[in-house]
This record gives C-alpha cells, sequence and structure tokens, in this order.
C-alpha cells in the first residue's frame, strides 16, 4: 500500500531539507525519503566539518561566484540571497560568524548544528522522512499529451503518489554520503539531457617533484595565474590559501581554479604560475632582496633565502636555481638575483591531471538547464517534476557560493509548488 502526498523530495542533503521545510512552512503536505541512515551526510564534512553554509556578499558577487550557468541562478540568487540564508539559520537558532573571504560558518564550528537545526524544524512541521529508502525509480503518465511526474516508486516497491516531486539527490562526489548520481538517472528517464560530469573543487596533480618536496607547506597569501601553456591565454587567477601535497596543489585557491579547467585539462597543457610574494611589486621585491643581501654581506645565499621563504621551500629554490650551498651573499649578482626574483614571482607548475570524484567537494555538470524553467525549476518537458542543488548544471568557486546555490533553488522552487 502506498502513500499520498502533496510533495515528495527525494535526497535529504542541503537542498531537499530546504525544499521540504520550505513547503512545509506553507502548509503542504511533505514526505522526504532519503537512502542513508540519516540526513545531511555530506553537509557534515563540508568545510572540514564546520559547514561553510554561506558568503556574506551581495548578489551580484553571488552571481561572479557561479562558474557556469550564471543566468540561470539569478532570480532565485535574488529572492533569497546570503543575507536571507544567514537570517533563516539565526531563526532556526544557528548563530553565524563570518572569517576570510566573507566565509559563514556556526559560530559552534559544528555543522552537525546545521543539520539539527533543519531536522527539528521539519519534525515541527511535521514532515514525514523516510530514512533508508532508496527511489528505483520516478513514475509518470500521460495527461492529454502531457507528462506528468506522479511519484516514484520505492526499492522495496513501496509507491509513494505525489503532486509534484522534487529530485535534491546532489552529485557523485563524496559517493560514501551517498551521492551517486541516481538524479541523473531519474532525469534521463524522463528525457532530460544530462551535461558531462567532471570532479569540481578538486585538488590538482602537478608534473614537478617540488610540490612534493614542498608536501605540507600551506601559503596563506598566494597569488595565481592559470595558464594556457601553448597559446599563453590566462585561464583564471586569484589569490589566497594553497597547499603543496604529495601529488600536487591543494587549498581553497587551487579549488576554485580547478573549477575553470577541469574540461580542458584533456587536451590543454595548463601551467599554474604561483606568485610567493603577491604583496610586493617586482620593483619592491628586488629593493627587498638588496637590503637582505646587504644586511649581512658573509652569510650564505641559502640563509638570505630563509628570511624570505617557509623553510619547507627553501632547498626547493636553491635546487631549482642550482646555487652552490656556500655561495655568499655578497657574491649574488645582478643576474642571479633576477632569477630569484623570478621565481618568487612565477614559481610554475605544470598540471597532469586533477583527483577524482571521491576527493572533487562537488561535480561539474549535470540537469541540462535549459530543461528547467528558473522562476520555479520545473522540468520543461515533464510537468510536476522539478530539480534542485547539485543535480543541476550549475557550480560557484569555494566560499559557501555552493551551499548557496543549494538553499536558494530550493527555496525558490518550495515557494512556487502549486498546493
Amino acid at each position: 500500500m502506498g502513500i499520498c502526498a502533496e510533495v515528495l523530495v527525494i535526497g535529504g542533503g542541503a537542498a531537499g531539507m530546504m525544499t521540504a521545510v520550505v513547503a512545509a512552512r506553507r502548509g503542504l503536505g511533505v514526505v522526504l525519503v532519503e537512502k542513508n541512515d540519516r540526513l545531511g551526510k555530506k553537509l557534515y564534512i563540508t568545510g572540514k566539518g564546520r559547514c561553510n553554509f554561506a558568503n556574506d556578499c551581495d548578489v551580484e558577487t553571488l552571481i561572479d561566484s557561479l562558474v557556469v550557468n550564471k543566468k540561470f541562478m539569478y532570480g532565485a540568487f535574488r529572492e533569497f540571497s546570503s543575507a536571507d540564508t544567514i537570517a533563516f539559520f539565526e531563526g532556526l537558532g544557528v548563530k553565524s560568524k563570518t572569517e576570510r573571504g566573507n566565509r559563514v560558518f556556526p559560530e559552534s564550528d559544528k555543522s552537525s548544528d546545521v543539520i539539527r537545526a533543519l531536522e527539528k524544524e521539519m519534525r515541527r512541521l511535521g514532515v514525514n522522512v523516510r530514512l533508508q529508502s532508496e527511489v528505483r525509480e520516478i513514475c509518470m503518465s500521460d495527461d492529454g499529451g502531457e507528462r506528468i511526474c506522479t511519484g516514484c516508486v520505492l526499492d522495496t516497491g513501496e509507491e509513494i503518489v505525489a503532486g509534484s516531486t522534487v529530485v535534491a539527490t546532489g552529485g557523485i562526489s563524496y559517493k560514501a554520503t551517498g551521492s551517486t548520481g541516481d538524479g541523473y538517472v531519474f532525469a534521463r528517464s524522463a528525457g532530460h539531457s544530462v551535461s558531462p560530469l567532471y570532479p569540481a573543487l578538486a585538488p590538482l596533480d602537478v608534473k614537478e617533484s617540488a610540490a612534493s618536496d614542498m608536501q605540507g607547506l600551506s601559503l596563506r597569501n598566494a597569488g595565481l595565474k592559470v595558464l594556457d601553456a601553448r597559446k599563453g591565454d590566462l585561464l583564471y587567477s586569484g589569490f589566497g590559501e594553497m597547499l603543496f601535497t604529495h601529488f600536487g596543489v591543494s587549498g581553497p585557491l587551487i579549488l576554485s581554479a580547478e573549477s575553470f579547467v577541469v574540461e580542458m585539462l584533456s587536451g590543454t597543457e595548463v601551467k599554474l604560475v604561483i606568485d610567493f610574494k603577491p604583496a610586493l611589486d617586482e620593483k619592491k621585491l628586488d629593493q627587498r632582496l638588496i637590503r637582505e643581501l646587504e644586511v649581512s654581506p658573509k652569510r650564505s645565499f641559502v640563509n638570505v633565502l630563509k628570511t624570505l621563504l617557509p623553510s619547507k621551500a627553501v632547498p626547493v629554490f636553491a635546487r631549482i636555481m642550482g646555487v652552490d650551498p656556500g655561495l655568499r651573499a655578497c657574491d649574488v649578482d645582478a643576474g642571479l638575483r633576477g632569477r630569484l626574483k623570478k621565481l618568487l614571482k612565477e614559481f610554475e607548475l605544470t598540471v597532469t591531471g586533477t583527483r577524482d570524484f571521491n576527493e572533487a567537494i562537488i561535480t561539474r555538470g549535470g540537469v541540462c538547464v535549459k530543461e528547467v524553467d528558473p522562476k520555479s525549476f520545473e522540468s520543461k518537458l515533464v510537468g510536476g517534476l522539478f530539480f534542485v542543488g547539485e543535480v543541476l548544471d550549475v557550480d560557484a568557486v569555494t566560499g559557501g557560493f555552493n551551499l548557496q546555490i543549494a538553499w536558494s533553488s530550493a527555496y525558490r522552487c518550495a515557494m512556487g509548488l502549486p498546493g
């Protein structure tokens, strides 16, 4: 025997829970099905468990944060902005704090507070949450020549009949959290196109051993340019935190850069150009180098490097420059100083690939947004079928922006669902 609902939400992540809460606040009867044994598994690990759930910025900055399909989210961001997200969670008792880059976290630094607040609100509103309930297929019927989604069938054979079915299943990154691409299967079964899927906001592999030699070194204020090595075209530029690893590079700055180049890595040689001293232009850096060399002329050049670089970077720079360990500061000529200056401002690494979906924060690609109405997030192909969150072909750089896509798309969708 099946059950009936006005709204069926498939997926208990950020977008799914927000959809359920907003729809239930409107007085609609909501059933939320989640195949995991608990809600918000991916949300739980977001921001290293701290949950960077928003970015305290204006709507234009939200739009600029998007990597693809910027126009699609404009209306949703205007209807439910970052400020609205912060106020929404404040209303649920989640106090927040804002850190570097306007990233907003729970004051407690616990992602579980965000999840618990949504769970508590769903309980208060009477949302029927069905855990460990995997959807086998979505159901469709023909109503006078128009295809209509009528709900779903669970893997147990149980049918859930609904007036509106919202797919909020996420992507395929971090599969252990339940993101196994179910939504793409449902979309294709309804006749939707799904654009190619790539790991996005993922660390990068590099060719040079210099990265692994500096493994564990974190740069809090690095400049970065990403170039098409053959054409010399600038693909991305940014400033922020990055980390050298045993395989290459990671950190917020790198994750954002990866999103702009992931689709071209198979056919283009991509170079990373790292600026270790972004606060100094070349003239000021040259003056700094001269000053350091003149402070103690008898010092070794390697000891001079220690005043300019983190300790893990010193032997790498010395090796790349081919410097004799015994070279004294007073013996450094203008040519060698120029080489050091160039290396500090233009430290090059060659990208060989990106890490896979198990290390990617989000999925690039998804349900084609041309086939979804941005005013309601309803399918243009099948009535009563909606898509929200990461399952859509929309993504952004790191910093709380991708969760904002989830909150805003879910809110706008839920506010427009028929009663």
